[in-house]
């Protein structure tokens, strides 16, 4: 680790950390920080925007809490220009998030947003409604809140549920979040004094010249080939996968971001797919929509969420909104974790990837296509090649044949937690018969799992109690789970079986939530009694 900062872009590391034994390639970045363009020389491709902030520019109001993406303490707002030129604005956590994919944007801290002392109305809401005890907390749900302010065009109509989606990603453990929560739906009271107005179009402007000034060429220090790579393009990304198929590929680095603060793991070599202009938007077809590498997991919820309205719920548990903000789904299913919540879901919508590569000797591109389930060969192991990347995942759209999905996911906090166990089921009864069921399951074995012998004992069969009975009792005995810190292998088993009998309870009260406490009570009471 490194163990001192001497000055901007100037390492002096610890004797375990010699970089004549660890060579460490830079690249330089520069950011727009209070309306000022900054640049870095010598920047490792995997030192992270909260390490920058603090450490290089010395800037104090970011925190660092948990240090993956749990807390919300490090959440900065990352502003960037939509394709018309407009400012658009995220929040994310700077703990988990590479220095180097902030090159060219604005980074505003909860110091940044009250310049001369000038308090942003986000913070005159937290002061007013005493949203504070300790403080350590607060610039983060400060910036959450900032986000949301400009998202909702200065805080109008805000309500309480949207105030707890989006501060899902903000823990406090002292204050509660009641007067928080007053807080973010109080924001519209207040209006920006006009220095912070000025101080936020002067960084737009500067994104703007950045966007117009014509790019230096990036080079590696010692290096021929930068050691952080964003092609702008589809055939230089692959082009890039090719002559470096042992470089990292990062896709929003939700998750090798804690490979760097958890494992502290460096690479020499960083291969970022979310530039590629054509990897950056969600295609729409008759039949399916492509997503590509590049799109947050918070835009391709979103958009699923339009024609499946029944799964937001489930969309909004995945994670807090600064990890959707910042992950993206083709990411999450190239980790391929087995507690990835968005697998389960999309293997049991039929969802297929697109791998790509680029054939050096026929200079042209190839590709083939797959199921997700089909992905996996092992835990956090898949059949992708050495030049291969995901660029697209294409996700059946609904059909109007009476098909329903319903996806559950359980763990130990509702907000901002990893599941325990994950099912999705998606079927179709006609006249009274299963015709079609596709389930997935997360947290149950070593990938993420289609249970092919549950659906085949649902399909063909009536509809009814005793077929859910019988589902559950396969269900159960398909899968081998393990005992963790989440949850025992036992109680996995038997909430596979209580989740099917949910979706059973659910299917007769259609208008009725049913917890999942009363009705895994119910079950693990009935079983108990036989």
């Amino acid at each position: 680790m490194i163990a001192a900062y001497v000055m901007p872009g100037l390492w002096r590391y610890a004797d375990n950390m010699n970089p004549s034994l660890h060579p460490m390639p830079t690249v330089p970045i520069t950011i727009v920080r209070q309306g000022q363009c900054i640049s870095l020389d010598n920047v490792p491709p995997h030192r992270t925007l909260l390490q920058v902030l603090r450490e290089d520019l010395g800037v104090t109001s970011v925190k660092e809490g948990c240090a993956e993406g749990d807390c919300g303490a490090c959440t900065v707002v990352v502003t960037d220009l939509d394709d018309q030129g407009q400012p658009r604005r995220k929040a994310i956590n700077s703990c988990i998030s590479l220095a180097h994919a902030a090159h060219g944007k604005a980074v505003s801290t909860a110091s940044d947003i009250a310049p001369s002392g000038e308090l942003h109305p986000a913070q005159q809401a937290m002061l007013d409604h005493h949203g504070s005890q300790c403080g350590f907390c607060t610039p983060g749900f400060v910036m959450s809140m900032y986000a949301l302010y400009h998202d909702t065009d200065g805080g109008q109509g805000v309500t309480r549920e949207q105030a707890q989606t989006t501060l899902s990603g903000n823990l406090c453990r002292c204050t509660g979040y009641r007067p928080i929560l007053d807080a973010a739906v109080d924001m519209h009271r207040h209006a920006p004094a006009e220095i912070i107005t000025q101080a936020e179009a002067a960084d737009v402007a500067a994104i703007r010249r950045l966007k117009t000034r014509k790019a230096p060429q990036k080079k590696s220090s010692g290096l021929s080939t930068p050691s952080y790579q964003r092609p702008a393009r589809l055939e230089a990304l692959l082009k890039a996968r090719q002559a470096q198929p042992k470089a990292q590929l990062v896709a929003g680095c939700t998750d090798v971001g804690l490979w760097i603060t958890k494992q502290h793991q460096h690479f020499e070599q960083i291969i970022d797919v979310t530039g590629a202009k054509e990897l950056q938007g969600i295609e729409t077809y008759p039949h399916h929509i492509a997503v590509g590498a590049g799109v947050s997991l918070e835009n391709a919820f979103q958009t699923m969420a339009v024609e499946r309205p029944e799964l937001r719920t489930f969309f909004e548990r995945f994670a807090g909104l600064p990890v959707r903000q910042a992950g993206t789904l083709c990411g999450n299913v190239a980790n391929g974790s087995p507690i990835g919540d968005s697998m389960p879901l999309l293997i049991a919508l039929r969802a297929s990837v697109v791998l790509m590569r680029w054939n050096a000797r026929q200079q042209r591109v190839e590709h083939r296509e797959m199921a997700i389930e089909d992905l996996y060969t092992g835990y956090r192991q898949n059949v992708l090649r050495a030049d291969e990347i995901i660029a697209w995942v294409k996700v059946p759209r609904p059909t109007q044949d009476g098909t329903q999905v319903r996806a559950y996911k359980v763990s130990k906090r509702f907000d901002d937690d990893i599941s325990a166990v994950c099912l999705a089921v998606q079927w179709r009864v006609q006249d009274g018969v299963v015709v079609d069921a596709s389930i997935g399951a997360g947290g149950v074995a070593a990938t993420p799992s289609r249970a092919r012998q549950t659906e085949a004992a649902l399909k063909g069969q009536r509809w009814s109690e005793a077929t859910i009975e019988q589902a559950q009792k396969v269900i159960r005995a398909e899968f081998d789970p393990i005992s963790d810190m989440r949850a025992t292998a036992n109680y996995r088993s038997k909430l596979l079986g209580n989740l099917v009998k949910r979706l059973w309870l659910e299917t007769r009260h259609p208008n009725t939530v049913i917890g999942l406490g009363s009705v895994g009570a119910a079950v693990i009471q009935e079983e108990s009694q036989q």
